[in-house]
């Protein structure tokens, strides 16, 4: 996989706010979910938190000073865990005194937290890491989840990557616009159809095949359809405006739904 260069990620705000969101999509997909967190290692160097969502934002950057499974999955692109992060011999100087200490407001949350996982994956000379601190011991549900978030932001952000290198702002918004329509979409789906978010991009896949449409286009046609004026998106991305085709598509796409779905 093509390697990420340090500052692709920092020279585009829309990035920002679109891992954020999929930070928020991890944690709404895991039980039990207390915070989430994104890191990269790049060319070996020291791990630096990219987007945080609850307790994540005191939990990364403590864990990559202190020791925890983010900082162990960082130096070795594996998945680490364990089911009492505070009581956890590996990582003495981790402890929720020492939060409650540093952050005392929030001090109720240091006590909630029980489990945590962090799932590392390798591209090239960087590692990127997705992780959850879980109000429970750590559970495969939660490892499965974030293995598959892990690849889909590593290819987020590798995409970014060589959109940036070549100097091309204007592919790179669009690509966020699209990716953040999407991911609306996918939720309005998983809503109504109680499915999974594997599930909901297998759905809008195959809609947009059945009715010749682009994915991108469908989902900003679904998501207008549900009432909203203009489809939510990154900060200075470009807007997406369906078309008629498209608009179609969602309203059928949508009445086979609801017909389908069954009564409370």
């Amino acid at each position: 996989m093509t390697r990420t260069p340090v500052n692709a990620f920092d020279r585009w705000e829309p990035l920002d706010h679109l891992l954020t969101e999929l930070l928020d999509r991890v944690a709404a997909e895991i039980r039990g979910c207390l915070g989430t967190a994104l890191t990269v290692r790049r060319d070996g160097g020291p791990p630096s938190v990219l987007a945080t969502c609850g307790v994540g934002d005191r939990l990364a950057p403590i864990q990559l000073r202190r020791g925890g499974p983010i900082a162990d999955a960082a130096g070795s692109g594996q998945s680490v865990s364990t089911d009492d992060l505070f009581a956890d011999e590996r990582w003495p100087g981790l402890s929720d005194d020492a939060l409650v200490g540093k952050h005392p407001d929030p001090a109720d949350r240091w006590r909630r937290v029980r489990g945590a996982v962090a799932v590392g994956g390798l591209s090239g000379d960087d590692t990127l890491v997705v992780s959850a601190t879980l109000d429970g011991p750590a559970s495969p549900e939660a490892r499965a989840v974030l293995r598959r978030y892990e690849k889909l932001t590593a290819d987020l952000l590798v995409r970014v990557a060589g959109a940036a290198a070549t100097g091309a702002p204007d592919q790179v918004q669009a690509m966020l616009a699209s990716r953040a329509t999407i991911e609306q979409a996918k939720g309005a789906i998983m809503a109504l159809r109680g499915c999974d978010v594997e599930e909901a991009w297998r759905t809008l896949r195959r809609c947009s095949q059945e009715f010749n449409v682009k994915v991108r286009d469908l989902a900003a046609a679904l998501v207008e359809l549900l009432g909203d004026p203009e489809v939510r998106r990154p900060a200075g991305a470009p807007p997406i405006r369906p078309d008629a085709s498209a608009r179609e598509a969602a309203r059928r796409m949508w009445r086979a739904f609801t017909m389908n779905c069954p009564g409370p």
